[in-house]
């Protein structure tokens, strides 16, 4: 799975910090200061790399760590942009790449979701259909500057979700426990005390789970894709199986060594602290 996934993360070292300059961010528990779309943030060192990285987290920038750009990043940089720098061609170029860097991102968030599908062996049904659409997803990440800014990114979302809901249907219909015919789609959890909760193979996509209490719950099969984590409480739960669970979101949660987790994503390092 993470092999499959490799060229889906993000390597900094061949990108040209574009997440440190064309995103904007304010003030918040997440961020110290506010930066505005398409300016360097302060802490962007002159190698793109940033000089607090090992310190994000005590300077207030919890926002940074819990990011990833599925490898969106090194694909503008090298692929689209050619290698060019964006601090040294012409600006018009500069903000070409910022208006860009967004949508590739969201494109490449759907190549890590059609990816996973094809690794699940009840899907086997629409892999072809998946596969299609992987290949026609991965194609669109590759046209032009000009071509990529003007991509309805929306419909082409509509799509491809068609194609994850079938997926989550089929998966979830193998799952036992009380929790597989659970829809807690969209659902506002904020803050809900769900310890030892049964919600094997529920769905909970989009769901809000800010703050919730999952301790010791049993998320096997869960479909987790779009779920807010935020501060979730994920000690000794167990989501094996859960699937279309990013590392972004997983970043965001708390966990302990208990957590058992699927393949496709790794133990948050602030976890252990």
């Amino acid at each position: 799975m993470q092999e499959q996934m490799i060229d889906l993360s993000g390597d900094c070292a061949r990108c040209f910090g574009l997440c440190c300059v064309a995103l904007p961010f304010a003030a918040s528990a997440d961020f110290a200061r506010d930066k505005l779309a398409g300016t360097p943030c302060p802490n962007l060192r002159d190698d793109h790399r940033c000089g607090i990285h090992a310190r994000l987290r005590d300077e207030g920038y919890t926002g940074c760590t819990v990011y990833d750009c599925f490898g969106a990043g090194q694909k503008v940089s090298q692929i689209t942009f050619g290698g060019r720098d964006w601090r040294d061609g012409p600006r018009e170029d500069a903000r070409r790449m910022f208006d860009v860097f967004p949508v590739v991102r969201q494109l490449h968030e759907l190549l890590w979701y059609l990816t996973e599908a094809l690794t699940l062996p009840a899907a086997r049904p629409v892999h072809a259909d998946l596969r299609r659409m992987l290949e026609r997803t991965e194609a669109l990440t590759r046209e032009s500057a000009e071509e990529l800014a003007a991509l309805d990114v929306p419909a082409h979302r509509q799509e491809v979700n068609v194609l994850l809901l079938r997926t989550s249907e089929l998966v979830r219909a193998g799952v036992g426990g009380g929790g597989r015919k659970k829809n807690r789609r969209g659902a506002d959890l904020m803050g809900a005390r769900l310890k030892g909760a049964d919600l094997r193979g529920a769905s909970l996509r989009g769901a809000y789970l800010i703050a919730a209490d999952l301790t010791g719950a049993d998320l096997r099969g869960a479909d987790l894709i779009g779920a807010d984590l935020r501060d979730a409480d994920l000690t000794d739960a167990d989501l094996t199986g859960a699937f279309f669970l990013t590392q972004p979101q997983l970043n965001a949660a708390r966990g302990s060594a208990g957590t058992r987790l699927p393949e496709s994503v790794t133990r948050p390092v602030h976890w252990a602290a």
